[in-house]
């Protein structure tokens, strides 16, 4: 953890030490093993992921979901595997677990359905951005902002009371940034929490070191190019994800969605191109991983407004 400069060893000790960190399911430490061997077969995979028949009947759904856009009947796992490939299947696989480990409900005084819901926004977004500046790690990208705020329910578990003032802070229309009262509170930020579990899951250094450094801005010099911008994506998207959880008051939607903008690096009209696609795929990959979303018609107003200012001439 030598990387995780100026936090309370103590804090982060505790969390290490308890049961609130999720231990990783079997199924997912067997896919993980398989899919680092370079000369695995996708039979054995299907074989294994066929053990599970909820994660199994999922794949299924989303090959067959307009999310991917797979433009003939899958009715096979190997079929299934062959055509998602391993990366969004390890989303899948991993978003699944994720949420089946951390729950629902209310956990330390966090809304479980508004963590989520504002997680799914802000992947979903995620992975439309990433499209347009960083294609290749799509995935990455999704995968690293729906779990970027994981630490917070952590937090709220191991800690209890301690935590609970920072956890109160965690809803609709309270300020965005949390981490300065994390760091006066507990001494350990929730992302750095989050990329805590997220090594113990053995995932991917960049998923997660884009989730460490998803409110760092400007970010530290010196960063591996794709994860710098993978880290651009995850902190600008989750800004505007937690604006599609709330009724955001009049002129809130221009500050907030150009700063975040300005962090991608990408300009508005994407955005605009963006928000009226997301909404769909939100409520679809909501449903495959059982969690609730609340419909509502704040997407199509940030959308106009969004719209609206890029078609404003600037003076």
């Amino acid at each position: 953890m030598s990387n995780h400069a100026a936090v309370s060893a103590e804090t982060l000790d505790l969390l290490k030490r308890s049961a609130a960190v999720p231990s990783v399911p079997h199924v997912v430490t067997r896919f993980l093993e398989f899919t680092q061997q370079a000369d695995f077969e996708y039979d054995d995979l299907a074989e294994l992921l066929g053990t599970d028949p909820g994660i199994a009947s999922e794949i299924l759904r989303l090959a067959n979901s307009a999310l991917f856009g797979v433009r003939r009947k899958v009715t096979s796992l190997r079929q299934a595997l062959t055509l998602l490939g391993l990366k969004r299947i390890r989303s899948l696989v991993l978003s699944r677990y994720m949420v089946q480990s951390v729950g629902r409900g209310i956990r330390g005084g966090v809304d479980m359905s508004y963590l989520w819901r504002r997680s799914l926004a802000s992947a979903v977004l995620a992975a439309r951005l990433a499209d347009a500046l960083l294609p290749g790690q799509r995935e990455e990208a999704f995968i690293s902002t729906l779990l970027a705020d994981i630490g917070v329910v952590i937090l709220a578990d191991a800690l209890h009371q301690r935590y609970l003032p920072v956890a109160e802070h965690y809803r609709p229309c309270q300020p965005y940034d949390l981490t300065d009262l994390e760091r006066e509170t507990v001494g350990v930020t929730h992302a750095v929490v989050t990329a805590l579990v997220l090594e113990h899951w053995q995932l991917p250094e960049l998923i997660v070191k884009a989730a460490r450094l998803h409110h760092t801005w400007p970010l530290e010099e010196g960063l591996d190019e794709q994860v710098a911008a993978c880290a651009r994506i995850c902190n600008g998207s989750s800004r505007i994800g937690k604006l599609l959880c709330e009724k955001p008051q009049p002129g809130q939607v221009a500050g907030v969605c150009c700063q975040a903008m300005d962090m991608v690096g990408l300009e508005m009209s994407v955005l605009a191109g963006t928000l009226g696609k997301i909404e769909s795929d939100i409520q679809e990959l909501a449903e495959i991983l059982r969690v609730d979303v609340i419909p509502s018609n704040t997407y199509e107003r940030i959308a106009n407004e969004v719209q609206e200012l890029i078609s404003t001439p600037q003076t």
